[in-house]
């Protein structure tokens, strides 16, 4: 059994629910490696999340936006944590509900997905900036 972990950096994205599977694999060579295992994947952010749905249909990611928007809205009159500015807030409530984590089978070197799978990078601030994953791997390497 192997263990290996790094941190990576996913770049800035405006707001909105992406799709990052692609840039986090080539920032991580070391996925090849391992045949059979776990991959944990943390954003160390408080107001982004991490979740896992639709690869295919962008309009997945803008409804699943319009969504969260609705369900955590801006200037509501109820919260007392508004110095950060009217998008803070509900950033808070989205990445609380969406988590901040992820665990992923790994299979011949590859995240082991369904067809129709991605791993998103879900930005809930109007400039959020760079975000930082930690990413670690456990399993059986060549």
């Amino acid at each position: 059994m192997a263990w290996f972990q790094k941190e990576i950096i996913l770049e800035a994205k405006s707001r909105g629910f992406h799709l990052v599977t692609q840039e986090i694999e080539a920032q991580l060579p070391e996925l090849r490696r391992y045949q059979v295992g776990l991959v944990h994947i943390f954003i160390k952010h408080t107001s982004a999340s991490l979740a896992l749905n639709e690869n295919a249909d962008p309009t997945v990611r803008r409804d699943m936006e319009n969504y969260f928007n609705q369900l955590a809205p801006e200037n509501a009159p109820y919260y007392v944590h508004t110095y950060e500015g009217p998008d803070d807030m509900p950033a808070h409530i989205k990445a609380v509900l969406l988590g901040n984590s992820l665990n992923l089978p790994i299979s011949h070197g590859r995240f082991n997905l369904g067809t129709w799978q991605g791993i998103y990078l879900n930005e809930h601030r109007n400039h959020g900036g760079r975000r930082r994953l930690v990413i670690t791997l456990t399993g059986q390497t060549d």
